[in-house]
This record gives C-alpha cells, structure tokens and sequence, in this order.
C-alpha cells in the first residue's frame, strides 16, 4: 500500500503573519489524519516561521521551488543547501514555473538531482496545457516530461520521488479533468514510464499525486482510482476547512 500523501501549495500568497496563522489552522484540522501524509508548502520567506508550527505535528513542510546549484551568483535564487533542515519536500517544475519562468526539462532534471542528492523529496510535476490536450499530444507531453526528469537516475534515487500529474488547462480554472481519465494519464504515461525505466514493481511504489481544481467535493473521486495516491493543491490549501475535506477524502 502506498501511503497518500497531500502537499498544499500556497503559491505567492501569505505574508509571513499569515502564514503563521494559517498553518496554525490548518494543523488544528489536519492532526487527526495520520494515515496521510500532509506536506505544508509556503513561500520562502515563511518556511522557518512555519516550520516551528508543525513541529511535533506529523505534518511536513515543503518548498515551492529550488535552483540546482549549490551556491553562486544566481540572484534570487535558493539552493538545495539552504533549504537542507527548513523542510523535506520540494515542489519541481510546476506549470507555473515552465510557463513564466522558462523551466525546461533539463533544468526540472537537474533540480531533481540536486534535491535527491541532499536529502529532499521532489514532488515532481509533468502535466500537458490546453492546446496540447486538445490535439491529443497528453500522452506524448507526459510520456516526455516523465522520462526527462528521470533521466540519469538510479533506481533507488527514482523510488525517493514523488509526482504530482497537474493537466496545466486544469489548475485554477474550475475544469477538473475527469478522475477516470487523469488515472489513466498516470497510469500509462507516468507509471508507463517508470516501468520502462525501471522495473513494475518501482513503477508500483511511487506516488503519483493528482493536481488541478481539487476541492472537498471532488477529491474523494479522484482518491478512489487506483492510481492515485493524493493530490497537490492549489487554492484550495489556502483554505482550512477545504483542505481538511480534502485529506480526509484520502485518508485509508
């Protein structure tokens, strides 16, 4: 069985007070569900500040980015070494970041590299946009962002991943794809993938996370497909109630 896991993305949202109180609620509905793992994923500036929110709680804390060099002159930019005892999780090449910020699947490759090699989970996001929904290139999006962000890694380094299949036309639009379809995705052309790469039975021990418009309504569809393991959300997190619903609906 592998364990469901739910990361809250807060995006660009929350100063550093909010944060605070917002984790703060968030644990407050989110204690009882040990059976899931609960990732809290906020801006930079607020993981030392939430960090001490979740200590003792169960729940885990993330980053929503890195850079893949140690160290340098990259202004802006945080490394793998700085995040190292803030948090255990990473996000890596979300839409977002291929969409406004030029990531490509090289540059997701070498974060994931740099992520495993200091200890951090990567959460790793592959999903295909509108227009290529719509021509039917989903599976060659998807088939080719998996292989290339597993390139050059070991069995062992693959098993330590987790990736959060996002259709980019679903994330914040209200349009979820459909629970039977996005398995299917997951089940084809990311598990597919690790299968080829690897071995079924890798292939059979990674989560895969569903993101794109969940909410407490839907998530229990989503959760009840075979190949899904949890979700990565979105707006969503940013409100308690909501989210509770939403790990709850992953719950065993």
């Amino acid at each position: 069985m592998r364990k469901p896991i739910v990361a809250a993305n807060w995006k660009m949202n929350k100063t550093v007070d909010e944060a605070i109180e917002l984790a703060r609620e968030l644990v407050a509905g989110l204690v009882a569900y040990a059976s899931v793992e609960r990732v809290l994923c906020p801006p930079f500036v607020a993981l030392d500040c939430v960090r001490p929110v979740l200590a003792g709680t169960g729940l885990a804390l993330g980053a929503q980015n890195m850079h893949w060099e140690k160290s340098g002159a990259y202004t802006g930019e945080i490394s793998a070494p700085m995040l190292v005892g803030l948090c255990q999780y990473v996000i890596l090449g979300h839409s977002e970041r291929r969409q406004y910020f030029g990531e490509t699947d090289e540059s997701v490759n070498k974060k994931v590299k740099a992520a495993l090699a200091h200890g951090l989970t990567p959460i790793i996001c592959v999903g295909e946009n509108l227009a290529e929904n719509e021509r039917g290139a989903t599976a060659e999006i998807v088939t080719g962002q998996t292989r290339a962000a597993y390139a050059g890694l070991t069995a062992d380094d693959a098993a330590k991943t987790v990736i959060a299949y996002e259709p980019v036309w679903a994330i914040g639009t209200g349009k979820a794809a459909t629970a039977a379809g996005a398995n299917a995705v997951i089940g084809l052309n990311i598990r597919g993938v690790l299968a080829d790469l690897y071995s079924s039975a890798l292939a059979d021990t990674v989560r895969v996370q569903y993101g794109g418009s969940v909410n407490g309504a839907n998530a229990a569809e989503y959760f009840s497909q075979p190949d899904i393991d949890g979700a990565l959300v979105g707006g969503a997190s940013l409100k308690p109630a909501e989210f509770a619903a939403i790990v709850k609906a992953a719950a065993p």
